[in-house]
């Protein structure tokens, strides 16, 4: 999507914002009718993880490409979803900080926007679902994975997303250190032959002759293999290892018994923190992140867990449509 700097921009306009982890998305809308006509995109806007001055310039940035000068005096309502924050509390440190960060950018774009909503990145994805529903479940499963109960827009419980250390079961996470962990064992003896020892060492560099082959992978070869796995693992901030889940995917669909076994677990996890909701048969839950879009290798897998419970997915890729419909609500006087 690009602005269309040849129209004539008149009437109201509101602008949603989706600042995860990664990244954050402005979107420039009608206010009448949501329809896009703009997108800006610019680093982190993780309210707990990034210093305020930082997060400010990365909004400037992203609603700067989004809405054209022409359009600022007119944008009458933003909503941001934010990484770190909620709208369940105006207090809480995260939504303070990016709450003071959007006002900052608003400044500085000479952008007049009488409504500002501030709420997480997660309850703006699950307002991304058909209808802006109010209520309802809202599953993340990316790099990390948290469920959450929403109520009147707001989120009222929480399971999970407590992060690398002590959570994120079945995230993205949790299945790449999982296929290290198997790579490791299948070294040191304590594990079952898997695929993944190949993919995981090769994607760490570890010299073709310390690799399983198909004949028998000697004491030094395996000791070597460890060697180079461990230390070129700790060069990196944990969260990296995120990046061996594609690993796992690509082994099962050749019929690995571990990586298959991983993936089940990583459902079953999942599964295990709906659950936790206690959700009504028929509720409805909105999904979002890379396991569980359209090719998402979780998709089948958990669909099938749920539909036992009574429960379907409705998977959103992210929170900027959703965003844009509470801005748009904020306008027309709803701040639920």
């Amino acid at each position: 999507m690009s602005n269309d700097l040849n129209q004539e921009f008149v009437g109201d306009f509101v602008v949603g914002l989706d600042a995860g982890g990664t990244r954050t998305r402005a979107v420039l809308a009608t206010a009448e009718d949501g329809r896009p006509l703009g997108e800006g995109a610019a680093g982190s806007g993780n309210a707990l993880t990034v210093p305020v001055p930082r997060i400010t310039d990365h909004l400037v940035e992203a609603i700067g490409q989004a809405v054209p000068e022409a359009a600022r005096a007119r944008v009458v309502a933003v909503a941001g979803g934010f990484a770190g924050a909620t709208a369940a509390s105006t207090e809480e440190p995260g939504h303070v900080n990016a709450r003071t960060a959007l006002t900052a950018a608003l400044r500085r774009l000479d952008i007049p926007a009488d409504r500002v909503r501030v709420c997480s990145d997660i309850e703006a994805a699950f307002a991304s679902a058909p209808g802006t529903p109010a209520d309802g479940l809202a599953l993340v499963a990316g790099t990390g994975a948290v469920a959450l109960r929403i109520t009147d827009r707001r989120s009222t419980a929480t399971v999970d997303g407590d992060g690398w250390l002590l959570g994120d079961d079945g995230s993205g996470f949790w299945i790449g250190r999982s296929a290290v962990r198997a790579a490791l064992r299948m070294a040191d003896g304590r594990g079952t032959a898997t695929a993944l020892a190949v993919s995981v060492g090769r994607a760490l560099g570890v010299p073709g002759d310390a690799l399983p082959g198909d004949g028998d992978w000697s004491h030094s070869d395996r000791e070597a293999y460890r060697m180079h796995v461990l230390p070129a693992v700790m060069a990196e901030l944990p969260i990296r290892l995120a990046r061996f889940a594609p690993l796992v995917v690509e082994a099962a669909a050749e019929k690995d018994a571990v990586a298959e076994g991983l993936l089940d677990q990583a459902a079953n996890q999942l599964t295990d923190t709906v659950r936790a909701l206690n959700p009504a048969h028929g509720e409805r839950i909105v999904a979002t992140g890379g396991l569980l879009g359209p090719e998402g290798p979780l998709t089948a897998p958990l669909t099938a867990r749920l539909h036992a419970l009574g429960l379907t997915l409705d998977w959103v890729p992210d929170g900027c449509r959703g965003a844009v419909a509470l801005a748009r609500l904020a306008y027309d006087g709803d701040d639920r």
